[in-house]
């Protein structure tokens, strides 16, 4: 065994044998509680925003943002803009090229005098993610990591092996996404930090969709940040074996930064170079990219989400309010969800509206757009059922035949490798619910999730429209029974369109035979409650 190896085993082997319990290493180091601002309308954005509030009987101000590319510029203008206090809150925040261009803005916000603090789940990290825990060095910034493993490598072996000896703990994990500025205006929604998320990645597009929010609701989803950020299970990156960082590493690591950025620039990178020119978010603060004014209900997990489930501790659970606004529908269900494992409440609350007449649409993942098979095997069992009672279903294709309402470009659409990652609800086209929360049984049960549900027809409306352009059959595969002779159950078909041509499979479309035979396989593992 290489001693580096052997080194890193032994770390894990110690840090287990003393920290199996229900708190995470470095729980007992010392750490200082911090709050949202007071008085948020003494920066510049919580100001206008005050202002414009009152005029708008207190209602909060949305834009929904479809469009990777925007969700990555919105960022980076947003901590640009900041004055006072900046927080994010991410399930993955990757060190590839729009991960490190967000720690340099981050870093330049902290160089500016603002409150910086940084939450971050420890669930899917990789080798080069802890690139942003060098600015803990900085005065400005604090970083904690929530629920970390004991193992601060990347070993996957390592990593595996602790989750088994440690998977009631492990196995919790906070997927919330939430950027605050200045506790004014936030971005909310199911993107992570990446360029996957941004949609710029030609190996790999996740379609997903932030909103931004400003107004009264702000303050609250600063709230929720302040509920994490203080809770036991949040983690001083300074408390974790190789989480600290020094002035000197901090002085290496901007200007590893600086460089990088002048390259994209000299590179003519697109994306880089419309950072500048302060769009989107000129045109939404200025009004030239309208806001609607609307009110809505955050919804968000407490962070003691698997206590409060089973009756330990009082809190919120965000699940049974996004079921209530479901089962009040009356007319029509829109869902967008990637992952799609309904589980027994789910198909029950889907079969109530069906019963009622309501028409229950869904768009998720075909086989050779998912990214994550075992999601996508789980979701298997689920189709026949859904389809039996009534649900017309769609699985999005990996490559589209028109980029309307896709958030991705006509240049990376060529490449066939669009996937979802958004999760929307459309309730009777009055109502819309966007945020971190799958329709599975992970986000109901095993992570704790965060969204609004926003009172907008004008919103509801324009997801809707999005719907309608994502489901064409030259975008996805509309799955249908197709009856059969004798005793035998009916076929799964996928329809779809072809070249301008209509196409009926019924053999399942895929990357490849393996892709198939990796799925079927994991089809026979009993681990819906995971997924």
């Amino acid at each position: 065994m290489p001693g580096a190896v052997r080194t890193a085993f032994l770390a894990l082997i110690v840090a287990l044998l003393g920290g199996c319990g229900s708190l995470p290493p470095g729980a007992d180091y010392p750490k200082i509680p911090s709050s949202a601002l007071p008085h948020p309308e003494q920066t510049r954005l919580g100001r206008q925003f005050d202002i414009e509030a009152r005029e708008h009987q207190g209602n909060s101000a949305f834009r929904i943002i479809p469009t990777g590319a925007d969700g990555f510029l919105t960022r980076m203008q947003l901590i640009n803009s900041a004055q006072r206090t900046l927080d994010l809150q991410y399930f993955i925040f990757r060190g590839d090229e729009t991960g490190r261009l967000l720690t340099e803005a981050v870093l330049h916000a902290a160089d500016r005098g603002v409150r910086v603090r940084v939450l971050l789940d420890d669930g899917e990290t990789v080798a080069g993610d802890g690139q942003v825990t060098l600015l803990v060095a900085h005065p400005s910034v604090e970083i904690r990591i929530f629920n970390p493993f004991a193992y601060r490598g990347h070993a996957q072996w390592l990593r595996a092996a602790e989750f088994m000896l440690n998977a009631p703990r492990l196995d919790y994990r906070m997927h919330n996404k939430l950027l605050v500025v200045d506790d004014a205006v936030a971005l909310i929604g199911g993107r992570n930090v990446g360029d996957q998320y941004f949609q710029i990645d030609p190996g790999s597009q996740f379609a997903d969709d932030d909103v931004f929010a400003a107004g009264p609701i702000a303050m609250k989803l600063a709230e929720t940040f302040d509920e994490y950020w203080n809770n036991a299970l949040s983690i001083p990156a300074q408390a974790l074996s190789g989480g600290g960082s020094s002035p000197a590493a901090l002085s290496e690591h901007r200007a590893v930064l600086k460089d990088e950025t002048r390259q994209l620039k000299s590179d003519g990178i697109g994306y880089v170079k419309r950072i500048a020119t302060g769009e989107p978010l000129a045109g939404m603060l200025s009004g030239r990219l309208p806001l609607i004014w609307a009110r809505a209900q955050l919804v968000a997990d407490s962070p003691d989400k698997k206590q409060v489930e089973n009756g330990e501790k009082a809190g919120r659970l965000m699940e049974r309010a996004v079921a209530e606004a479901t089962a009040a529908v009356r007319s029509e269900l829109l869902m967008v969800t990637p992952y799609l494992i309904p589980g027994a409440d789910g198909m029950k609350l889907i079969k109530d509206l069906r019963q009622r007449q309501v028409r229950v649409r869904i768009l998720t993942s075909s086989l050779e757009a998912s990214t994550v098979l075992l999601a996508q095997a789980g979701y298997m069992h689920y189709r026949r059922p859904l389809l039996e009672d009534g649900v017309e279903l769609y699985e999005i294709r990996s490559l589209l035949g028109n980029t309307r309402g896709s958030g991705e470009t006509k240049g990376m659409s060529r490449y066939g490798n669009y996937s979802l990652h958004a999760k929307l609800f459309v309730f009777d086209r009055q109502r819309l619910f966007i945020g971190s929360m799958n329709f599975d049984q992970r986000s109901m049960h095993l992570n704790t999730e965060i969204g609004l549900i926003i009172d907008s027809p004008a919103l509801a409306q324009q997801v809707a429209a999005r719907f309608e352009a994502m489901v064409q059959p030259a975008n996805a595969y509309r799955l249908a029974l197709r009856p059969n002779d004798g005793d035998r159950p009916p076929t799964l078909l996928w329809q779809t369109q072809e070249k301008g041509r209509a196409v009926d499979y019924d053999r399942e479309p895929a990357r490849s035979d393996w892709q198939r035979i990796k799925v079927d396989f994991l089809s026979l593992l009993p681990l819906d409650d995971e997924l």
